[in-house]
């Protein structure tokens, strides 16, 4: 049987789930958040720098972002996006202020996802 592993962050995704247009998906190992099929947050409980929030952005919006947020911090492996640690003090504040923005549609937060790449297979006609 397929062991399933628990994210102690998904509770970050609790106030979407009223909106009709949240998806939640697994994506690096952690929890995805999608509204109006923008890729908006991900949320996962690993070891350090994944272990906290990712901000899916721009850079064009890190600064404002920054100073509306001051525990807010370019990802140190995935640096277009901002992250948030767990063990900021701040954590539970900050992930609220951007659940809000989410949910108010702020321009700031949510990157288009990009097309899968259709398998070759799939690709293929068929005969």
């Amino acid at each position: 049987m397929p062991s399933t592993v628990h994210n102690s962050l998904v509770w970050v995704f609790d106030a979407f789930e009223r909106d009709p247009t949240y998806v939640r998906k697994r994506m690096f190992s952690a929890a995805a958040a999608y509204i109006d099929g923008r890729l908006c947050l991900t949320a996962g409980d690993r070891e350090e720098p994944w272990n906290g929030v990712l901000v899916c952005t721009s850079r064009d919006h890190h600064a404002s972002l920054i100073d509306d947020m001051r525990g807010l911090q370019p990802h140190p492996v995935l640096g277009k996006w901002l992250y948030v640690s767990q063990a900021d003090p701040a954590f539970e504040s900050i992930v609220q202020r951007l659940t809000a923005l989410v949910l108010a549609r702020d321009p700031r937060i949510g990157v288009e996802p990009k097309p899968k790449n259709r398998s070759r297979k799939s690709a293929l006609p068929k005969a």
